[in-house]
């Protein structure tokens, strides 16, 4: 949907940045560029467009209120992160419309709940076991893989932060360091 409409995504800092400096253009974009992919949640999850809405200006409030308060850390793409907020309220909401008069059971063909716990679990364990080998893999390494899977730093940023000559020479210790993680990953139990 969002090619059809021609919308710009902003970056993660940018809409980060925005909020902190008031930007209207950048709540906007905001409000454009994730839309398409929550209004197929709640569609797909026995909604409508309307709740779609009202559960993606929830979440766009909830995002605003963190960031305000100056103790927001973003550990996933911010996409990721809205989807969660917005999945989040409609199961709440779908609670509710049990609580009065609906019934959940009617909506377990669209929302394998059971599954998804699981699922989010398993991610939430393998996530723990992530951030305990990340410790435990020392510096530079632990700084590079942050710099470049969290903080999307590209590699000429790394590259000199850390004083490579190159990029390339940065790529070659980004791998040296994945691998390095990989094995620590995987040692845990």
């Amino acid at each position: 949907m969002n090619n059809h409409l021609n919308v710009e995504i902003p970056a993660d800092s940018e809409v980060i940045l925005g909020i902190l400096n008031n930007s209207d253009v950048v709540l906007k974009k905001l409000y454009l560029a994730y839309f398409p992919m929550i209004l197929q949640l709640v569609i797909n999850n026995n909604g409508n467009e309307d709740d779609a809405k009202d559960v993606y200006q929830e979440a766009i409030i909830v995002l605003y209120n963190k960031v305000k308060r100056g103790d927001f850390e973003l550990s996933s793409k911010l996409k990721t992160y809205i989807y969660s907020i917005c999945r989040r309220l409609w199961l709440k909401r779908l609670k509710q419309m049990n609580r009065y008069g609906g019934d959940i059971k009617d909506f377990e063909d669209y929302l394998p709940v059971e599954d998804e716990v699981e699922m989010q679990q398993e991610r939430d364990l393998q996530l723990n076991k992530m951030g305990e080998a990340l410790k435990l893999l020392g510096e530079p390494c632990k700084t590079i893989m942050e710099d470049f899977y969290m903080h999307n730093k590209s590699m000429q940023d790394i590259c000199e932060r850390f004083g490579y000559t190159n990029a390339d020479n940065a790529k070659t210790q980004k791998y040296k360091c994945l691998q390095r993680l990989k094995k620590l990953f995987f040692q845990q139990q």
